[in-house]
C-alpha cells in the first residue's frame, strides 16, 4: 500500500491555463488528473471512433495544444503546468 506522503498527495501549484479547466488551486497531482477527465467528459471530447484520442476545446488547448492528443500523452502535457 502506498504511503499517505506519496507524490499523487501533495498539493501542487497550477499554471493560470490549467486554472481556467480545473479550478482554482492548489489541487494534489490526482485531483488535477480526475478534474481535467471530468472537463473532458462533461465536454464531450473524446474522439467518438477512438476512445484513447482527446480532441481539446478551447480551454484544453491552452493546456495540452490544438492538435488531438492520445489521453497516455496528455498527462505529461498537464504536468508542464503544474509547480
Amino acid at each position: 500500500m502506498a504511503a499517505k506522503n506519496n507524490a499523487l498527495s501533495k498539493p501542487v501549484n497550477l499554471s493560470p491555463e490549467l486554472e481556467a479547466v480545473v479550478g482554482k488551486g492548489p489541487l494534489s497531482r490526482a485531483q488535477v488528473t480526475s478534474k481535467v477527465w471530468e472537463h473532458i467528459k462533461a465536454n464531450g471530447l473524446q474522439d467518438s471512433k477512438d476512445k484513447r484520442m482527446i480532441n481539446p476545446d478551447a480551454k484544453l488547448s491552452a493546456v495540452i495544444g490544438k492538435d488531438q492528443i492520445s489521453m497516455f500523452k496528455m498527462t505529461s502535457a498537464v504536468n508542464k503546468h503544474l509547480s
